[in-house]
């Protein structure tokens, strides 16, 4: 993983096991961790590791909509220029920057009230997202 301490776990409060519980976060020498429970054991599996697969798994998704959200961010924006849009494209490719910057609290929660659920197993392998369902709108083409 990277060379300096992961400090915070970009998913907490979204992160929960197979079974629907949901996982903790733990901080050892610094570095956070998701405390996976299996049976009386938890399995501290290193929050870097756990919010890069969701972090690709993002950007898969918005890159097989990226015309969608460009146009949808740059809206939000109230800008429609050339230099907004390649600001926008160029931080869609970059998650690195995402991991190292964080997500907002806000953003967070937010997500988790939209209904974003990030499933892991005991070894922190990602097996599903839940994510909120995207509806078009009705006049759109």
């Amino acid at each position: 993983m990277s060379e300096k301490p992961y400090t915070k776990a970009l998913f907490e409060t979204l992160v929960y096991t197979e079974d629907g519980e949901p996982v903790e976060v733990a901080y050892l020498g610094g570095e956070a961790h998701y405390v996976i429970p299996d049976g009386d054991f938890k399995r501290h599996v290193e929050a870097e590791a756990v919010d890069r697969q969701v972090m690709n798994w993002l950007q898969q998704q918005i890159l097989s909509n990226k015309d969608m959200v460009t146009e949808g961010v740059m809206s939000m924006l109230g800008k429609d220029d050339l230099f907004t849009k390649a600001m926008i494209d160029a931080s869609i490719k970059n998650v690195d920057a995402m991991m190292e910057q964080g997500i907002p609290d806000d953003a967070r929660m937010w997500l988790g009230m939209m209904g974003l659920k990030i499933i892991v197993d005991v070894h922190g392998d990602v097996v599903k997202v839940d994510a909120p369902a995207q509806e078009l709108p009705p006049d759109f083409d």
